[in-house]
């Protein structure tokens, strides 16, 4: 017996570590009645085992065999234990706080309702499972069992997640996901849709564990204040952005300034590099060190013209165009009458 408060996950694993203590070894097979602290939905074929206590029971070492719902004949004699319990071992006792009932049981189990003969076997439960159960149970733990804690915690934004106070950085794909993490005084273990993404050692309350694997290289150049990669990605772009680069990085603490190259870089982007080498060689040498004017720069800078080696279009002669002869008559002279037309001269 483990008299409690609540029926937790937790509770049941301390009944069952207490249970071992006292028989001297672990049962083969528990059968539990159905309740939520060890299975989350009953049923006879298949029924749902709270994650937290099969973990111990693979731990242990023994298989969980619940009984089925409303058939009370599958644990008649667990049942037939409880009115002996309540009204033999704890009626009428003045018990004040937890560990004095299960002091209660512990001596009413040996030296009172132990002591007693069985119906059955006509032999005292403590002599008959001396003689003949203990035998059967497997060897009692050596160690102490620490109850893992399940929690569902969601990414952030930063791709970090909170578990017992400590961040730690997961992969990009689950950012602003949920998943399910698995901590123990050792360990943490992330899984997404029962699938192990993460296993980490467990930081004290107020740590940050960050892994580089799980970020961009842009990304983890501006978290670890890599100034370096920032000008080594300039100077892939062209020897001007390059020094442009190192004008705006010059000067101490030059990580207070990688937000003005990252706007360099996506100058490159949006503009191309080629167009954005040419502006920063005429502000270089104007000695003009400033993102936004040189944004502005390439902004209203007129569009470059593209050459191509398309031919000039032709230009149909237009239909009625009159023969230029027909304007060059003498000045003073008359016209003379054509003698296709059928007009008089006049």
């Amino acid at each position: 017996m483990h008299p409690c408060f609540r029926e937790t996950p937790q509770t049941a694993i301390e009944a069952c570590e207490g249970a071992w203590a006292y028989f001297g070894g672990i049962f083969a097979v528990l059968i539990p009645d159905n309740t939520k602290a060890i299975v989350n939905r009953a049923d006879p074929l298949y029924p749902m085992i709270n994650a937290t206590f099969l973990e111990y029971a693979q731990a242990r070492d023994f298989v969980i065999d619940p009984a089925r719902s409303g058939r009370p004949k599958d644990k008649a004699r667990v049942e037939r234990s409880v009115p002996d319990v309540r009204e033999d071992c704890f009626a009428g006792e003045v018990l004040r706080t937890l560990d004095e009932a299960k002091a209660r049981a512990l001596h009413w189990t040996s030296n009172e309702y132990g002591m007693r003969r069985h119906t059955t076997t006509q032999r005292m439960p403590l002599e008959h499972f001396e003689a003949v159960e203990k035998a059967q149970l497997k060897p009692a733990p050596t160690q102490t069992y620490h109850v893992p804690k399940h929690t569902k915690p969601k990414v952030g934004p930063d791709q970090h997640v909170v578990v017992d106070k400590a961040l730690y950085s997961l992969p990009r794909e689950y950012k602003r996901k949920r998943v399910e993490a698995r901590s123990d005084p050792w360990t943490v273990r992330f899984y997404f849709e029962s699938k192990l993404i993460s296993t980490r050692t467990k930081l004290a309350p107020g740590g940050r564990h960050t892994d580089p694997a799980h970020f961009p290289p842009e990304q983890m150049a501006y978290a670890k204040r890599d100034t370096a990669f920032l000008r080594r990605q300039a100077s892939a772009q062209g020897e001007a952005i390059g020094r442009f680069a190192e004008a705006l990085l010059e000067g101490p603490m030059p990580w207070t300034r990688m937000r003005r190259v990252f706007a360099l870089l996506g100058l490159c982007r949006r503009y191309r590099a080629d167009r954005v080498e040419e502006a920063c060689v005429r502000a270089l040498d104007a000695k003009m060190y400033d993102v936004r004017r040189l944004g502005r720069m390439l902004e209203q800078a007129a569009p470059r013209i593209e050459k191509t080696n398309k031919v000039a279009p032709v230009i149909s002669i237009a239909r009625y165009l009159r023969d230029p002869r027909q304007f060059a008559l003498p000045f003073g002279t008359a016209p003379t009458a054509d003698p296709n037309d059928g007009d008089e001269p006049k």
